[in-house]
């Protein structure tokens, strides 16, 4: 059975809505390392429809020229959930439906590891079921307020132990944290 890998940019504060605020940082190299690290084995991606659509436009386009994680983006099996996405045109994309936390287990059983990126409502959820087995998050020395979180306000308690952190030049921290 494969894991559920949730990669996230979010700020001190847990806000995870807003990625473009991350720009004022500049990009590490070793950050693309670690995120690779979140990659690394995944069969599947697994997105949101709006972080899908977000997706599909930039990394459709892009080649390994353009950015070394590209052939994992445009060739891995992609998952959507969503109830109003027909008809994907981005290759190797297929939508599963409305959120069906079974269809997740099952989908996880038949995967050596998905990836997740983004797609707050989605997480949420797999986090509320007990889905998601690791988190990658690149954490941000700024505060939003006001945002949507990773964590929701009445989520139940789990316990997480950090598998590996990293801190960069530019203030922000990279931590890994495994479901204990």
């Amino acid at each position: 059975m494969g894991s559920i890998r949730v990669h996230e940019f979010m700020s001190l504060d847990g806000a995870i809505e807003a990625p473009t605020c991350t720009a004022a940082y500049g990009f590490d190299p070793r950050m693309g390392e670690a995120l690779a690290s979140a990659m690394a084995g995944c069969d599947a991606i697994l997105l949101g429809r709006k972080t899908f659509e977000m997706f599909e436009p930039a990394w459709s386009v892009r080649t390994v020229e353009d950015d070394p994680g590209a052939p994992f983006f445009n060739d891995t099996m992609k998952y959507v959930v969503s109830s109003t996405l027909e008809s994907p045109t981005w290759r190797n994309s297929t939508v599963l439906g409305a959120y069906d936390p079974d269809t997740i287990r099952r989908l996880k059983s038949e995967s050596n590891g998905i990836y997740i990126s983004g797609s707050g409502t989605l997480v949420r959820a797999l986090l509320a079921d007990g889905l998601v087995d690791e988190l990658y998050l690149i954490v941000y020395p700024l505060t939003l307020g006001g945002s949507h979180r990773l964590f929701a306000d009445d989520a139940s308690g789990t316990k997480w132990s950090l598998a590996t952190s990293q801190s960069y030049d530019n203030g922000v921290l990279f931590l890994n944290y495994k479901k204990a």
